[in-house]
């Protein structure tokens, strides 16, 4: 039996592995989120390790507003970086396992065509690339136990996402422009959950950083097609753009996609398609 901590417990990724935790025996589960720990506060984080036994922490907790953290990277920072630091530092005193969910936008600046591996040099771009990064490495120095997972355009029933936005816009709007140079795979929170969770439970688990999303490629723009066509709804006409179209304060990476052969060589995982994903997800929604 194990003592799991997950962080970041009101999001996307955090409601979900609430989920899991209702239908799994054996484990004894704690859900915090900042009003119950503020981890960006270093006694607090060492406070709730000295009065709770911890033996796995999934940090879901992170710093997420991509272009706002180009005018608050000091507070991006607090979250994405110091924070971590603090964690795994209290998780090396516990003889824990941290499990820290990371991003592919640390590959933002770097010009890809083909799947990102684990070991591919990193390039983030923006504010919140470089602060995930920061915090990656501040876990590797501390040297605690961890398992860093890398995942990418992150959507579910939870929370404000992609999926949901485009449901709302496509729902009242006769036109919609999406970007189609932006390539990646989306990602079921409930699917990243799963995963999480056979990690945790491996027998053996190997330290180190593993991507992880849906199979398949796809674009926004086909990402927004799907979501029509799962919606059955064709009064709205979605037409491919630039990303120039639409400026941002940060660059986005053109080319994201992660390769997973690592952590389904060494977990046993078999991951569900995208689409297949998002149609589970869509009929979550409806229910």
């Amino acid at each position: 039996m194990m003592n799991i901590l997950v962080t970041g417990a009101n999001g996307q990724l955090g409601n979900h592995m609430r989920l899991l935790a209702e239908r799994s025996d054996g484990h004894n589960w704690s859900f915090v989120d900042v009003d119950e720990l503020d981890l960006t506060q270093e006694a607090a984080v060492w406070s709730y390790f000295r009065h709770h036994p911890v033996d796995v922490v999934v940090n879901c907790a992170a710093y997420t507003n991509v272009d706002r953290a180009e005018e608050e990277e000091t507070v991006a920072d607090r979250v994405n970086h110091q924070a971590v630091r603090y964690l795994a530092e209290a998780v090396k005193s516990s003889n824990a396992l941290l499990v820290h969910i990371s991003t592919d936008y640390v590959f933002g600046g770097n010009v890809n065509n083909t799947p990102c591996t684990e070991d591919q040099s990193v390039n983030p771009t923006g504010a919140y690339g470089r602060t995930k990064l920061a915090g990656e490495r501040a876990i590797q120095e501390v040297g605690c136990r961890y398992v860093i997972i890398r995942t990418a355009w992150l959507y579910s029933e939870y929370g404000r996402n992609f999926v949901k936005t485009m449901m709302s816009l496509i729902a009242s709007r006769p036109e919609l422009k999406v970007v189609f140079d932006q390539v990646g795979t989306p990602t079921y929170a409930g699917d990243l959950a799963a995963a999480i969770m056979q990690v945790i439970q491996s027998a053996e688990i190997p330290c180190g950083i593993y991507h992880y999303s849906n199979e398949g490629v796809c674009s926004w723009y086909d990402f927004a097609q799907a979501i029509a066509r799962q919606l059955g709804d064709t009064r709205c006409r979605i037409l491919p753009c630039h990303s120039s179209e639409f400026p941002s304060p940060v660059v986005r990476p053109s080319y994201s996609v992660l390769d997973k052969t690592l952590i389904k060589q060494t977990f046993g995982l078999e991951i569900p398609y995208w689409s297949d994903s998002l149609a589970r997800c869509m009929q979550q929604m409806s229910q």
